[in-house]
């Protein structure tokens, strides 16, 4: 390019001197000089002309011929057109293979810019969502999915969690949807059809629940049958007395494990908000604390309650009662002989709180996040030994749901462990 200028500038040096070297003889060398110059800028501009009617036209891709610097020109900006020919194919084709890719899930994608706006869809969208191609690109997704819970969810993007709606087209169907970040601010919104997922989830709730109702009965007779033979215990054998024994103990425990089952269920089926009554959480902790003190007396443990001044909360009596006397008797059940065991229910500006701090043998990171499922446990035969039903956490974990709250779990092996419940302070009793 270089070489190019300076024959160009060679070639008007040449041109410029020939032209005085003309006008000389005839005392006008200068007029001469300007005559050229005129004839080599309508030159340059013919160039121009032929570079914008070139550009112009979209069915010519070679340039023309042209000579000089303008034939350089020409030269890069076709090189330029190769490249971008090339790079245009190949994102045409990753583009291509994307859509391709996108239309063959089952679960519907749509593209969406940063404000909302639908840039492209896949074929299950227009089975699940309803959307039609020649139609709804370019509209607002809010608009087409009318749902307040879609409205939320997309406002707060890629940090919430998956929602659950029926489809806008059929309520028999549910979808589960997800906001993921993609590309420059955009956004892709994915709807799974869990409707077989849900019905199974509640055939197995409806399974439990009926089980565990129908098992209640039996159990009760079983039980009541036992305990009239065990009031005359000394007319048996002792290794007769003994079975006795150990049934009434397995029956009773079945017995919890059916109560908490049919509390389980319960809370999982039900969808509205617990009821919003007064709840006095001191005085509950206090019957909690009359219950579970005998228990912490035979095991030696130190147990108290740091509850201050009476502190109410709104929410549902019999669910809080449940999920913190679960949390302090697991306190009690798991703490080893001679150990201490803190109760707190305090507030502070981030609402109300109750805590339940122990000195056991701790728990290991890899199972806290499992804690809250039903039946799982760290030790089974500790658990089993400590008459556990493996459902207490999980009875807390729905409870503390239902109440917009939240379970953190801390636990440092052989140190102990610390069970939290925090109540956004929407739900606490104003004192006035």
């Amino acid at each position: 390019m270089f070489n190019s200028w300076s024959a160009e500038l060679r070639r008007l040096f040449l041109l410029l001197t020939v032209a005085v070297l003309l006008g000389l003889p005839f005392d006008h060398p200068w007029f001469m000089a300007i005559m050229v110059l005129a004839g080599y800028l309508s030159w340059h501009l013919y160039n121009l002309y032929r570079l914008y009617a070139w550009l112009n036209d979209g069915h010519r891709f070679h340039p023309p011929e042209a000579s000089g610097i303008w034939g350089d020109v020409f030269h890069l900006l076709y090189r330029l057109q190769l490249r971008n020919r090339k790079r245009k194919r190949r994102l045409t084709g990753l583009i291509k293979r994307f859509q391709e890719a996108t239309a063959a899930m089952p679960d519907a994608t749509v593209i969406l810019d940063a404000d909302g706006t639908i840039e492209w869809f896949n074929s299950a969208a227009q089975q699940l969502l309803g959307l039609q191609p020649g139609k709804d690109v370019g509209q607002r997704i809010v608009n087409l999915l009318r749902h307040p819970q879609f409205t939320r969810l997309l406002s707060k993007g890629a940090n919430s969690e998956p929602l659950r709606i029926p489809a806008p087209d059929d309520d028999c169907v549910t979808l589960n949807l997800r906001i993921v970040p993609y590309g420059r601010e955009q956004r892709l919104l994915i709807a799974r059809d869990v409707s077989q997922q849900q019905r199974l989830e509640q055939m197995r709730r409806d399974f439990v629940a009926n089980v565990s109702h129908e098992l209640r009965t039996p159990l009760t007779v079983m039980s009541g049958f036992l305990e009239t033979l065990l009031e005359d215990e000394q007319e048996y054998a002792p290794h007769l007395a003994r079975s006795l024994g150990l049934m009434q103990q397995q029956a009773s425990r079945m017995q919890h494990i059916v109560e908490d089952l049919l509390l389980l269920s319960r809370l999982e089926t039900e969808r509205s908000v617990p009821p919003h009554e007064v709840v006095p959480v001191t005085t509950v902790l206090g019957v909690i604390e009359k219950g579970i003190m005998p228990l912490a007396e035979q095991k030696q443990q130190s147990l108290s309650f740091d509850c201050g001044k009476e502190l109410s909360i709104y929410g549902a009596e019999k669910e809080l009662y449940s999920a913190f006397s679960n949390l302090i008797a697991n306190a009690v059940r798991y703490t080893p002989e001679g150990g201490t065991i803190q109760v707190r229910w305090y507030r502070d500006a981030g609402g109300a709180h109750f805590e339940v701090q122990d000195s056991g043998m701790g728990i290991a990171p890899e199972h806290i996040p499992r804690l809250t499922e039903r039946f799982y446990r760290v030790d089974v035969g500790r658990s089993k030994a400590s008459g556990g039903t493996g459902l207490g956490l999980a009875i807390v974990k729905h409870v503390v749901n239902r109440h917009n709250g939240a379970l953190r779990i801390s636990s440092t092996l052989r140190k102990g462990s610390t069970f939290s419940i925090d109540f956004p302070g929407s739900l606490i009793v104003s004192e006035e």
